[in-house]
C-alpha cells in the first residue's frame, strides 16, 4: 500500500478511540495539567504524519495505535490525579537532569548514575505502563517488565541493527521526551518521524506560545504518579531535548542540578543521522542518511547556540551544573561519575561503585556490534559547521573529532 492510499490520521477519531478504550473523557485541559495546548501539538503532529512522514503500511499501523495509546495514557493519568489529589500535593525533590545532546554519552551516563540506590530513575517499563503506580515491594518483579521486554523483542525482529546504535531494555532508564510524548509537545516525534513542519514549530513558535511550559507541567504530573508509591531521595532525569528549553526546565524545577555532556558537533550530527536512519526504518521505506544529516543539523546547531546563551545570560547557574566531555566520559566512565558525585557533594560508596563497574561490564558498547558512520555521510560542509559552533566549542572547550 502506498502512502497516498493510507487512511488519514484524524484527531477526533483518535480521541474517540481513546475514550472508548478507557471509559474516560477528561483529558486534563486545565492549568493543573498544563492546559489544552497539547491538542494543538497533536493536531500539528498529525498533519505532519499525514503529509510529510512518508509512512509505510506498518508505520501507519504503529503510529495509529501509538497515538491512541498516548491519549489513553493521558486520560488515565488525569483520572488518577483526580481520584488521588494528594499525589499532586507532594513536591518533586529537586531533580538531577542530564541535558547533553544526543550521541554525547547521555544514555550510558544516565544508566551509570542510576546505580546509586538513592536516585529515583524513570525506568522504561514504568514510563510505558505507569498505572497502577509502581510499588516498592514489586519494583523489580512487576509483570510489566516482561511485557515491555516483549515490545523490544518485536523491534529487534524488524530492525535488528538498532541495539548496536542505542541500548534498549525495560529496566534501563528512560528519557523525559517519552514522558512528554503524552503532552504531544515532544522532540520524540521528529526523532521517530519525518515531520519537519512540526519540529520547526516545536523549536520556535511552541516556545514563544508557552507550549513547552505546559509540557513541563505535564512532566511534573507524570513524575508525581510514578513516585507516589515508590519514592527516592532525588529524581535522576535525562533528555537531549532539554537543551532547547532550558528556561522552561529551570522555571518548572528551579533548584534542579544539571549535567551537560559535550562532543564535537560535527560528530554529533553524523552519529544522530546514522542512529535515526535505523530508527525511522520502523515506519518508512523512504529513509536517507544524507537527508537526515541535513534535516537535523539545524536542530542540533540551534540547540548548541541556546545552550551557550543559557550559560552567558545566567539562565543556568554555574554552581548547579557539571560539564563532561564525551571523550573523557567514554575513556573513564567511573572517573566521570566521581566528578559528578564530588561536585554535588554526594558520597560514592563502595557498593555503588561496584554496581557501576558491573553495569559497565554487562552493558559494554561492543555487546551489540559496532556503529559505523562518517561526517561525509551527512553531505554537510564541515567548515560551515565549525563556524556555526565556534562560540559553543570555545565556551565549553570542546575538542574536535572530525578533521575533514
Amino acid at each position: 500500500m502506498s502512502t497516498a492510499d493510507l487512511p488519514r490520521l484524524d484527531q477526533d477519531a483518535l480521541l474517540a478511540a481513546a475514550r472508548d478504550a478507557t471509559g474516560l473523557d477528561d483529558f486534563g485541559d486545565d492549568e493543573y495539567f498544563g492546559g489544552d495546548l497539547w491538542r494543538d501539538g497533536q493536531r500539528r503532529l498529525l498533519a505532519g504524519l499525514n503529509d510529510e512522514a512518508r509512512l509505510n503500511g506498518l508505520g501507519h499501523a504503529i503510529v495509529s495505535a501509538e497515538q491512541t495509546a498516548y491519549l489513553a495514557l493521558r486520560l488515565a493519568i488525569v483520572d488518577h490525579h483526580r481520584r488521588n489529589p494528594e499525589i499532586g500535593e507532594r513536591g518533586i525533590v529537586p531533580p538531577v537532569v542530564i541535558i547533553g545532546q544526543a550521541r554525547t554519552g547521555t544514555t550510558m551516563l544516565h544508566d551509570l548514575l542510576a546505580q546509586e540506590p538513592s536516585h529515583r530513575v524513570p525506568l522504561t517499563w514504568e514510563v510505558e505502563h505507569p498505572l497502577p503506580p509502581p510499588r516498592t515491594e514489586t519494583y523489580l518483579t512487576d509483570p510489566r517488565i516482561k511485557e515491555t521486554e516483549s515490545m523490544f523483542e518485536a523491534i529487534d525482529s524488524v530492525v535488528p541493527e538498532f541495539r548496536a546504535v542505542h541500548q534498549l531494555g525495560a529496566r534501563l532508564a528512560q528519557e523525559c521526551s517519552k514522558i512528554t510524548a503524552s503532552s504531544f509537545i515532544s522532540v520524540i516525534f521528529p526523532t521517530q518521524f519525518r515531520v519537519p513542519a512540526y519540529y520547526d514549530w516545536l523549536l520556535h513558535d511552541a516556545v514563544r506560545d508557552g507550549h513547552h511550559a505546559a509540557a513541563y507541567r505535564w512532566h511534573r504530573r507524570f513524575l508525581q504518579v510514578l513516585q507516589s508509591e515508590h519514592l527516592g531521595s532525588r529524581w535522576l532525569l535525562k533528555s537531549p531535548a532539554h537543551v532547547w528549553t532550558l528556561p522552561e526546565l529551570v522555571a518548572e524545577y528551579p533548584d534542579a542540578l544539571l549535567i551537560q555532556t559535550h562532543r564535537d558537533p560535527a560528530r554529533v550530527i553524523a552519529s544522530t543521522a546514522s542512529m535515526l536512519s535505523y530508527l525511522r526504518r520502523l515506519y518508512s521505506d523512504d529513509v536517507d542518511r544524507t537527508t537526515l544529516g541535513q534535516e537535523f543539523a539545524e536542530l542540533i546547531l540551534d540547540g548548541l547556540t541556546r545552550t551557550a546563551k543559557a550559560r552567558v545570560d545566567g539562565t543556568v547557574r554555574p554552581d548547579r551544573v557539571v560539564d563532561l566531555q564525551f571523550q573523557d566520559l567514554m575513556a573513564d566512565p567511573l572517573g566521570a561519575a566521581r566528578q559528578v558525585f564530588d561536585t554535588f557533594g554526594w558520597e560514592l560508596t563502595p557498593g555503588t561503585e561496584e554496581r557501576m563497574t558491573t553495569f559497565l561490564r554487562d552493558n559494554a558498547r561492543e555487546k551489540w556490534g559496532g556503529h559505523e558512520y562518517t561526517f561525509a555521510d551527512t553531505g554537510l560542509d564541515l567548515a560551515a559547521v565549525r563556524e556555526r559552533t565556534a562560540l559553543y566549542s570555545s565556551h565549553f572547550g570542546v575538542r574536535p573529532e572530525v578533521d575533514g
